[in-house]
């Protein structure tokens, strides 16, 4: 069960991921039928702590209050991504993973979990901005960048600020059941589930090539998204041979022309569902997909949403939606 639960602050600590926490375990719902949490916020550096909106935070607990807890939940803080931690926080975490206890990070406190060794061999994942150097502080650990929230046996890892309430909601799911997750979402008039991941949230500027070879190549083809392109007619293009311009093309971009052209495709898309109200059939058209069939799937496989999940989260419930 889930019945004692401590939110494990270190200085500088976020508030909205540490609210986050006291909304889903904190708040007495018992008048709907809903669990009730032995919650508290723990300090693990002093009994007052600053967070990085300038006001602070304090609380009688210590760390001894980690050892009965069910789930320990590290919210994000400022300078998580390069600080060292205290070791009795890190033994305080191993111990509670080996006696059985769930363990939980929101977005940058994956990087405590981490200094603890309880990623290592483990999926996990963190705010995209922070994903790459989580992976290199801990090569050990498998991380997933597109998602919002990784269950991975005790340890629990979820995505920028948001996302950590998808991860609490999911456990609540599992611990109580969809009716309990249902319900609380209700209260913080939150979804109690989204679909997609943390891909649809990246902005991600186009490549830029190492050299100019096949400069004018790549800006011939964003001008002409909506064509079909072969690595033949590409390289003719470039003035090359087909085999020269795929070798100088991997070369220059790290990548192949065929998954070049998809990223920019689906970037087109992202922009016209954005700005336009265009149909999902005429942005097919523009960026190449031909069909909406065909853009909802690469959208699928390359977001982890639908083009019209994708226009209500970033327009709004009165975007105009369309069959795809």
């Amino acid at each position: 069960m889930l019945n004692n639960v401590a939110a494990l602050l270190l200085d500088e600590v976020h508030p909205f991921e540490l609210g986050v926490l006291c909304e889903v375990f904190g708040l007495d719902r018992s008048d709907e039928g809903l669990p009730v949490h032995d919650f508290a916020v723990v300090s693990a550096e002093g009994p007052v702590l600053r967070t990085h909106a300038g006001f602070t935070i304090s609380t009688p607990h210590g760390l001894d209050r980690l050892e009965e807890a069910d789930l320990i939940a590290v919210p994000a803080g400022s300078h998580f991504v390069a600080r060292d931690y205290p070791e009795e926080i890190l033994d305080a975490l191993r111990r509670a993973v080996n006696r059985g206890a769930r363990v939980m990070s929101v977005c940058s406190g994956a990087y405590v979990l981490g200094a603890a060794g309880l990623l290592d061999g483990r999926r996990c994942t963190t705010h995209w901005r922070h994903a790459d150097e989580l992976a290199r502080r801990f090569p050990r650990a498998v991380v997933e960048p597109d998602v919002l929230y990784v269950d991975e046996g005790p340890v629990i890892t979820s995505a920028g600020t948001a996302a950590g309430i998808d991860a609490c909601l999911h456990l609540v799911r599992q611990v109580y059941g969809p009716d309990a997750a249902n319900a609380i979402a209700r209260r913080m008039v939150v979804p109690p589930h989204r679909d997609g991941g943390q891909a649809q949230y990246i902005k991600r500027p186009l490549p830029r090539t190492r050299c100019d070879t096949v400069g004018g190549t790549l800006a011939w083809m964003e001008r002409h998204l909506d064509r079909e392109m072969t690595v033949e007619q590409l390289a003719a293009q470039a003035h090359m041979s087909p085999r020269t311009f795929a070798r100088r093309f991997q070369q220059e971009t790290g990548t192949t022309p065929y998954r070049w052209l998809l990223r920019q495709r689906v970037l087109l898309a992202q922009h016209l569902l954005e700005t336009s109200d265009e149909t999902v059939d005429t942005i097919a058209g523009r960026t190449g997909f031909g069909t909406a069939a065909a853009l909802r799937h690469q959208f699928v496989r390359s977001l982890g949403t639908t083009p019209n999940a994708y226009r209500r989260t970033f327009r709004g419930p009165g975007a105009m939606t369309e069959v795809a």
